[in-house]
């Protein structure tokens, strides 16, 4: 007697490697675990193309973890078979209307990138699939709302794995828009308002996708022949903002996996941007400077990776509002994540936009230290000055592959072009609209960068 399969409880908006290597991942291990039971159903909104390979694989696949995590070198391979469904949903609305029918369906979690929670004005036509995800999220609850009279209990609990802030109540605001647009029923809003959620989250974890350089060697350790094989590293980390319902409902933290039901998110967003991200645009412009060209091979620099460390652990880390302790372990794991061998993450790809990436992930650390210091942090003014050196596009016999806003690069080669490094420095820093304030007001700055400039060149043999 076959085992019955278990109910879908998860609508999953996005068949990327995201989320089949960090949720379907975190799913199969609850269910092997008896934390939880349940399947997904995968849809994808984008592509109107089916994805031939999740059919010929009956929409299973394997993640293989690969990484260093405590220490230890990981290299498992776990077989993922809770994905029970799998359909585009693009054109065909008895498919949406089928899936809003589901009675044990709970949770929707998407991952449309950035640009998918957004609001676009489109009309309301029945029968008809609309164009944005919000919309299609709209239109779907709208049905599930009818067909379940408005019962209280069919409502569902959005989870949001874009990486954007308050990813949650956006989605709603824009859902409600909708209702509001379309002129659907009081009772309808009142429903979404009180018997769907929306938890804002925070997702970490790198997920390369189909290992084409290593495929041969691991294809011996599959059950079968995998076209939809993604690589995972071992760190992941998932942060909902969400009650003990939410909780109770969805205890993956059971399954040992690295989830966390919080009443705030913003720190934790704050502690990733600053010491994850922060590091990563601290480090690109000073170690590509010095011929290095990945993340790896700049951690395991004698010198680079020294100089790294000091600045995460003396200069970001003290800064971070949150637990200490809590916060020198993540500080150590991105340290381990960094020096990853089986990823090749290269410093020009985390490059891409600098200038406002600098502002958003080391500035505030910088600042932060010099008012509670009342002095300049070294290496934070050395990944500064870095980055002008950086942006003049050409340093020595190197050419630097910049790759920013036009207006942006417009800016740099001129005042390069143009002025002493005197000038330039204090040009750059009382620039507004690269900082969103004019730093020049702060005591010793200019002086600071300046110095870290100078010594900078020399140390490259440029002066």
């Amino acid at each position: 007697m076959s085992k019955q399969e278990p109910p879908i409880r998860i609508l999953q908006v996005g068949n990327g490697n995201f989320l089949r290597g960090f949720l379907d991942w975190m799913i199969q291990k609850a269910n092997e675990k008896g934390v939880w039971e349940g399947g997904i159903h995968s849809i994808q909104i984008h592509s109107t193309e089916i994805d031939q390979r999740m059919v010929q694989q009956a929409n299973q696949f394997h993640v293989w973890t690969a990484g260093i995590e405590k220490g230890k070198k990981i290299n498992l391979i776990d077989k993922i078979d809770c994905v029970k469904r799998y359909t585009c949903l693009t054109s065909d609305f008895s498919e949406l209307k089928q899936i809003s029918q589901y009675p044990s369906l709970e949770w929707v979690i998407s991952n449309t990138t950035e640009a998918g929670i957004k609001y676009e004005k489109e009309v309301f036509q029945a029968g008809t699939i609309p164009k944005t995800f919000p919309a299609k999220m709209t239109a779907l609850l709208w049905e599930r709302f009818q067909y379940f009279g408005g019962d209280p209990e069919k409502g569902l609990t959005f989870l949001p794995c874009e990486l954007i802030a308050n990813n949650g109540g956006q989605l709603q605001e824009i859902i409600l828009q909708y209702a509001r647009d379309w002129s659907l029923e009081e009772a309808f809003t009142d429903w979404i308002k009180k018997s769907c959620k929306f938890c804002n989250t925070l997702v970490d974890r790198i997920v390369p996708g189909f290992p084409k350089d290593k495929i041969n060697e691991l294809s011996e350790r599959l059950t079968t022949k995998d076209k939809l094989l993604v690589m995972a590293e071992p760190y992941h980390f998932w942060a909902i903002e969400g009650d003990e319902q939410v909780e109770k409902s969805l205890p993956l933290h059971r399954a040992g996996l690295n989830v966390q039901f919080v009443a705030d998110i913003k720190p934790f967003r704050e502690r990733k941007v600053r010491i994850l991200n922060g590091a990563h645009s601290a480090l690109v412009p000073y170690a590509y400077l010095q011929g290095l060209r990945t993340v790896r091979e700049s951690v395991e620099d004698p010198k680079i990776g020294k100089w790294l460390r000091e600045l995460v652990f003396e200069e970001i880390v003290p800064h971070v509002p949150l637990d200490q302790e809590e916060t020198l372990l993540f500080a150590e794991a991105v340290m381990e994540r960094f020096a990853n061998p089986f990823i090749q993450h290269e410093l020009k790809s985390i490059a891409l936009n600098q200038i406002s990436k600098f502002k958003v992930r080391v500035l505030p650390s910088l600042l932060d230290y010099f008012k509670e210091k009342e002095q300049w942090p070294q290496r934070l003014m050395e990944s500064f000055a870095a980055t002008l050196l950086f942006y003049n596009g050409q340093v020595g016999d190197q050419k630097i592959p910049l790759n920013d806003d036009p207006e942006i690069l417009t800016l740099f080669e001129e005042l390069w072009k143009n002025n002493s490094e005197k000038e330039l420095v204090q040009k750059v820093i009382s620039e507004e609209k690269l900082w969103g304030e004019n730093l020049s007001l702060y005591q010793g700055l200019s002086e600071s960068l300046e110095n870290a400039l100078e010594k900078l060149q020399t140390d490259l043999g440029l002066l």
